[in-house]
């Protein structure tokens, strides 16, 4: 989304390892407090992460940053005005369906608006939702109030650098770190297992403070000064439906709340609008059918429900033994190795715990975007080629390679920005094996129904020369991998005229891989896809691979590519579309 370096500018903290704290296991050292029990990797070398660190940084600052890059793009935010009310009534107003009434909180103004669409992010006590009956059912009847004190601190206790969780005889604690010195202190206050339980419970500063203190001896805290305090239950809810109509959609913790341990309150939230938005403009700009709005709910309720589950397993985690550094590395490097039922059974939900809060374990199940045998354009034998790695509803893997124009080494799947186009990875394998594939890949794609002629841009002849993404469509952005070394490839020579357009998207696998270190074309090798035969990733505008296809001579690859499309476009894409229909 290229916020990436404004955020950064903040200097947020990054936690490369998480510390656990706990009472000594030897009777004579109880006297001791906490001791340290283990560390572990915030994101495992398992995972194939680009940045394998977590970031901590105050949601207001974010939030800077987000309203900063709406503004540059000529979007105002205005605050602070409330809801009071809407209906949504598609009969009566079939492209602005949906009236809402706004107040200013100050009392002084009202205004009412038609849209076409309403959006409910405004947290666990959403108004929208209330409105729309939708009831939350609770999975765990187990909930937990909580103290969260953000402040400078003075201490000597060594790890408050450190995301940790602390187990004492007097309590738990979590320990945030953040930027400009400060750190955030999770402190449970109270929970339904205690006899006296109230989840109206409160707590003063000081108590919180001085809950602190007993929890961390032998170590000793005090507050240079406190930014921000609150007290708060949390309970595991999940709202019972995230839309009534596809025009007005619930989002982030208007319809899921849980414990903050794993931080994925706010990550989960930005899903969800990710999600939305995209589908939205596909929709609205006449690229989808209005069905594709159906596909919000479950992708992310799904993702919820695991959330929670995730999440209740996660908190019983922090509070069994770490695993120590060596296991890990064996559980990452060799899946094979015997170990205890004991050890894999931790392991295994290590490895789901670090997958999910990274982001790289979110999965979409089948559905028109991510193909399944059941897809229409499962028909096709040249789709999912034996071998491919790829999963679809699976984020793209990481891949390094060698931008030809340039011989600049770029991110894979960071080359193409968050537009709203479908991209699609061309890996090419060796020109010299798949010259005609790529030939006849671009002649099917330029025929008059194709799903890429279909959605031409009207001003294609007008486009400026230097324009990178989107020279031909909107909806795509195309870029070709070769299994060759940059030297080797001549743009002009190895790629037919359409392709070649993208030069600017065209690449050499031509770097190295700690994973698979041995390949000669290491981002093929990765995606499983031949590095002589190569294949064809199309991955959603919001980077989860949609489908992957064979490179073959002839139309097979185009006529997968309709009947995948097809099925969720508006147009009729290709002979195939046409009969499936």
């Amino acid at each position: 989304m290229g916020l990436k370096t404004a955020i950064m500018a903040h200097k947020p903290a990054r936690v490369y390892e998480v510390a656990f704290w706990d009472p000594p296991k030897s009777g004579k050292d109880r006297s001791k407090g906490i001791v340290r029990t283990g560390t572990w990797a915030s994101c495992p070398g398992f995972i194939d992460a680009r940045y394998p660190f977590t970031t901590l940084l105050h949601q207001g600052l974010i939030e800077r940053v987000f309203i900063a890059d709406l503004n540059k793009n000529g979007v105002q935010i205005q605050r602070p005005w409330t809801i009071a009310g809407f209906t949504s009534d598609e009969k009566a107003n079939p492209e602005y369906p949906v009236t809402v009434q706004l107040e200013h909180v100050d009392g002084t103004s009202s205004e009412t608006i038609q849209a076409r669409y309403l959006f409910g992010g405004e947290g666990a006590r959403s108004f929208i939702r209330e409105q729309l009956k939708i009831g939350i059912k609770h999975i765990d009847p187990i909930s937990h109030v909580w103290g969260v004190m953000d402040g400078v601190v003075k201490t000597d206790f060594p790890d408050i650098k450190m995301k940790c969780t602390i187990h004492s005889a007097h309590g738990s604690i979590m320990v945030i770190p953040r930027e400009n010195n400060m750190v955030r202190l999770y402190i449970q206050i109270a929970s339904s297992t205690d006899p006296d339980f109230n989840p109206r419970k409160t707590a003063t500063e000081e108590d919180v403070q001085a809950s602190a203190k007993r929890i961390l001896q032998p170590y000793s805290i005090e507050w240079e000064r406190v930014e921000w305090y609150s007290v708060y239950p949390i309970g595991q809810g999940l709202a019972d439906r995230y839309t009534l109509d596809h025009r007005v959609f619930l989002g982030g913790d208007a319809c899921h709340t849980h414990s903050p341990k794993a931080g994925q309150g706010m990550n989960t939230a930005f899903l969800d609008a990710q999600n939305l938005a995209w589908k939205i403009h596909a929709v609205e700009s006449g690229f989808a059918k209005r069905s594709l709005l159906e596909t919000y709910e479950p992708e992310r309720r799904d993702v919820a429900e695991t959330l929670l589950a995730f999440d209740n397993k996660y908190a019983k985690l922090f509070s069994t033994r770490p695993p120590a550094a060596s296991e890990v590395e064996a559980a990452g490097n060799n899946a094979g190795a015997e170990q205890t039922e004991e050890e894999n059974a931790f392991i295994k939900t290590f490895k789901e715990a670090c997958e999910f809060t990274s982001g790289y374990g979110v999965a979409y199940k089948p559905n028109a975007l991510n193909w399944s045998p059941s897809h229409p354009a499962a028909q096709s034998p040249l789709v999912h080629p034996q071998g491919t790695k790829l999963r679809t509803g699976r984020i793209l893997k990481n891949a390094d390679v060698t931008r030809v124009v340039d011989a600049n080494v770029v991110h894979l799947e960071q080359e193409i920005p968050l537009n709203g186009s479908f991209r699609l990875f061309v890996f090419a394998g060796k020109p010299s094996t798949n010259a005609q594939a790529l030939r006849d890949l671009a002649a099917n794609m330029v025929k008059k129904n194709s799903f890429y002629s279909s959605y031409a841009r009207p001003d294609a002849d007008r486009v400026s020369h230097h324009e990178r993404h989107n020279p031909h469509s909107m909806f795509y952005t195309i870029c070709t991998i070769f299994a060759e070394k940059r030297s080797s490839i001549e743009i002009s020579r190895d790629l037919p005229p359409l392709l070649a357009r993208y030069r600017e998207h065209v690449y050499a696998d031509d770097r190295w891989d700690r994973l698979f270190p041995d390949a000669s074309a290491a981002a093929h090798a990765k995606m499983g896809l031949d590095q002589e035969k190569g294949g064809v990733v199309v991955v959603r505008p919001d980077g989860y691979v949609g489908i992957v296809v064979a490179l073959e001579e002839g139309s097979g690859t185009v006529d997968a590519l309709n009947a995948y499309f097809g099925s969720f476009c508006t147009k009729k894409l290709g002979e195939i579309t046409a009969q499936l229909a």
